[in-house]
């Protein structure tokens, strides 16, 4: 079935006459990208260009998605706008609060039994606002809304950074924190700086051991997990045709790791096949009529050099499998040098866990690909040396793949262990044993990201990503150096046998079916439904506004912490065991910063409190700073807030106290929910600036109350010693991103207009 359908002709009915406009306004040939953000436009057509890389845009997305972790803070916000129904379709998604252990079905009830009183509320808020509901076990949110709500040409954004997978059908889907889904549900503008635009040209065709994984492999190695901040990736060319779109949806997933807004490809016969298969002949026979509309006019892509601000070309008939990792997905190898690399950084080459799934990669097309290389395995006679783990991305999936026989397949290895159509070890909800003992080793996995800790939260787990079938090879071999491609391995009977290339469907010949989709309608009239928190509760809080700013500059503030290095949203606020208390505000900022590198003793969650010049916890420091009242700021590093979408990163340190975050540079969403939740996001003028930064400093703002666009703020930093250093700051406020710090945050502000109407 379409959900939608109606609005989906809707925007395709304004399509023509809006992308006339914006070309009568910039003046020359359209990308996808500026057709899909120009026909989105919140003030309707385009009167004027919008400058990349600087002009703010606000824009009207068609949709929102969340996801059960991200949604719970999401929906608490939106309860005090005000509204009585959201004002654009939305769907919440339970796939992250699911914890892989034994298996589906033991660890699915055992999920709902843990889990009962957030996906009460889930379901609850959803029925009452107007919110389709995705109950637990019904998939994966990125695998759901390719197959039920991404279309050719939409915006939409969601509370997960990797929402850009709808990439994979066309769309511009980009990943926010909750008070930007907050502002879209509300009926307001969704604000984005007009991103730069980045080409990448696909000549040739996938062949061999190669997938669609490799491609974003490869870009990621190209391009490193900043690459692509502030920038749309488009890819063209006769090698991008050629993918499936869920091969597009992987590529697009995993954009998220080169900091990219989100990655998109043109419309196109694999999109139109997908659409047809899920149900959604409808959407076809719509894009259909404005098909030239749905991808870039054609001299771009004669000419890619004149219309993005950066090209690449990436010829697929040439591309070679790859291995990412460990500890950072940008670390780019092909798995033919993979050996003498891993030899001379001494990672573990034998592999315990090779884990296939995730919203990257679990589609029909991935597990039949993944299946095939088991088979062959088994009819050789070749037994496997590490685990196999499998996690669906959809009830719709697995049923399907079930009926035509590829979940046996899997299962004909004996230590297989298919787990709930769930984000499970991808997010850190994997209760892997013997994880707690610290050991070193190795894992593989087609996951898109392998932060230290993320997936069993052992800091010495070296993760690697490929792709399905290149996970399954490893899988059989035991080892990461294990070159498919060239290598051979003994069989039962002592025969040295290859692997075959692994074989599979795009779609399913007899089509998808599925008993159960999971799905909950909400209620046409919600009014009488009754949204109850209990107050005692551990796992949900109603929230509190925050302060407005009293106009002055801030004074007597101390440095909590001065991240070094990479410092993700991972390391600001951890998943895994914490996911159950992302409903709970105070009590998951309990884990604020604490995994976070001090760069003063190179310890986490190791910080020297100034009132007592005792060492604790950073969270507890923070809380000793925040009961005297004491101001306090964070100083990090390079791209600092990498990584999800994570609003409670943000949010935390808002929660505790702290006033302002100082950083070489930020990842894009990171700073907009630092904005969002009424903080200072900073950047030093000089970079060498950080160095200045001691662990004793107070810390006065000396023209914070003449905050201005284009204004840099001057901070003073004063040393033990009584020296001090003036640090001048940059910061990319607009004016009403100043109206959301005066005002304490954006949803603040949200509720004085909606009073004032």
């Amino acid at each position: 079935m379409t959900f939608d359908i109606d609005m989906i002709k809707k925007v395709y009915e304004r399509y023509p006459s809006r992308i006339e406009a914006a070309r009568q306004a910039v003046g020359k040939p359209l990308t996808l990208s500026e057709k899909i953000l120009y026909t989105h436009l919140w003030q309707g057509n385009a009167t004027q260009p919008h400058e990349r890389g600087n002009s703010y845009v606000d824009f009207a997305p068609d949709r929102v998605a969340m996801q059960d972790a991200t949604a719970q803070m999401a929906l608490l916000q939106f309860m005090q706008a005000g509204k009585a129904k959201v004002a654009v379709p939305s769907t919440a998604h339970a796939d992250h609060l699911i914890q892989a252990k034994v298996g589906a079905e033991k660890d699915l009830q055992e999920s709902i039994n843990k889990n009962s009183e957030v996906f009460n509320f889930l379901s609850s808020v959803c029925e009452k606002y107007g919110i389709g509901f995705w109950k637990p076990g019904a998939g994966i949110i990125h695998q759901v809304v390719l197959e039920n709500y991404a279309f050719p040409g939409g915006m939409m954004i969601g509370t997960d950074s990797h929402t850009v997978n709808a990439g994979g059908l066309g769309m511009v889907a980009i990943g926010v924190g909750g008070a930007d889904a907050v502002d879209v549900m509300a009926g307001m503008a969704w604000e984005l700086k007009m991103p730069k635009l980045i080409g990448i040209k696909l000549t040739g065709k996938l062949n061999g051991w190669t997938s669609a994984k490799d491609v974003i492999l490869k870009v990621a190695g190209i391009l490193t997990v900043k690459g692509g901040t502030g920038c749309i990736v488009e890819y063209f060319g006769e090698g991008a045709q050629s993918l499936s779109a869920t091969g597009k949806g992987t590529i697009c997933n995993m954009g998220a790791e080169i900091g990219a807004t989100t990655s998109t490809f043109g419309y196109d016969d694999a999109m139109r096949r997908y659409l047809s298969a899920t149900g959604r002949q409808d959407v076809v026979e719509a894009a259909d009529k404005i098909a030239e509309h749905l991808t870039a006019d054609p001299e771009v892509y004669a000419n890619p050099e004149l219309y993005f601000d950066q090209v690449i070309e990436i010829n697929l008939s040439e591309l070679a499998p790859h291995l990412n990792g460990p500890f950072t997905p940008d670390l780019a190898t092909p798995v033919s040098e993979f050996r003498a690399k891993a030899e001379a950084n001494g990672w573990p080459l034998d592999v315990e866990w090779a884990l296939i799934g995730s919203c990257t990669n679990s589609s029909y097309e991935d597990l039949s690909r993944a299946a095939s290389i088991v088979e062959d395995a088994v009819a050789k006679g070749v037994k496997p040396k590490a685990i196999l783990g499998i996690n669906p991305g959809s009830e719709q999936v697995k049923y399907t793949a079930e009926r035509d026989g590829f979940m046996d397949s899997f299962r004909k290895f004996d230590n297989t262990r298919i787990f709930t159509n769930a984000c499970g070890p991808c997010i850190g909800q994997w209760d892997r044993e013997g994880a707690e003992k610290g050991e070193k080793n190795s894992i593989i996995h087609s996951f898109n990201r392998n932060f230290a800790k993320r997936a069993d939260g052992n800091p010495n787990t070296h993760a690697f990503v490929a792709s399905p079938e290149m996970v399954a090879a490893i899988a059989i071999s035991g080892r990461l150096d294990f070159n498919p491609i060239t290598d051979s391995l003994t069989n039962a009977s002592g025969e040295q046998v290859k692997l075959n290339e692994p074989t599979g469907s795009e779609l399913p010949e007899r089509g998808f079916d599925v008993g159960d989709n999971g799905y909950q309608a909400p209620s046409e009239d919600g009014s009488a439904v009754q949204v109850i928190v209990n107050p005692d509760s551990d796992r949900l809080q109603l929230l509190e506004p925050f302060q407005p700013w009293d106009g002055k500059n801030i004074e007597g503030a101390k440095v909590l912490i001065k991240a070094f290095g990479k410092c993700t949203t991972d390391h600001i606020s951890m998943a895994g065991p914490w996911l159950k208390y992302r409903g709970h505000l105070d009590n998951i900022s309990n884990n604020m910063l604490i995994g976070a590198v001090n760069a003063y003793n190179m310890e986490t969650n190791h910080v020297k409190n100034q009132l007592t010049g005792e060492y604790g916890e950073v969270p507890a420091v923070q809380r000793a700073y925040k009961a005297a009242g004491i101001p306090s700021i964070v100083v990090g590093d390079e791209n600092y807030g990498e990584g999800s979408s994570r609003e409670h990163a943000a949010m935390e340190p808002r929660h505790l106290g702290v006033s302002a975050v100082l950083v070489k540079s930020f990842a894009r969403i990171h700073e907009t929910n630092l904005k969002k939740q009424g903080m200072l996001g900073l950047t030093f003028e000089n970079k060498d600036d950080y160095d200045k930064i001691q662990e004793d400093d107070t810390v006065n703002f000396l023209d914070l109350d003449q905050f201005a666009v284009g204004k840099p703020l001057t901070l003073e930093f004063v040393h033990a010693d009584g020296s001090r250093d003036i640090v001048v700051t940059n910061h990319t406020y607009n004016d009403q991103q100043i109206g959301w710090f005066k005002a304490g945050s954006a949803l603040n502000l949200i509720k004085q207009m909606q009073m004032g109407n």
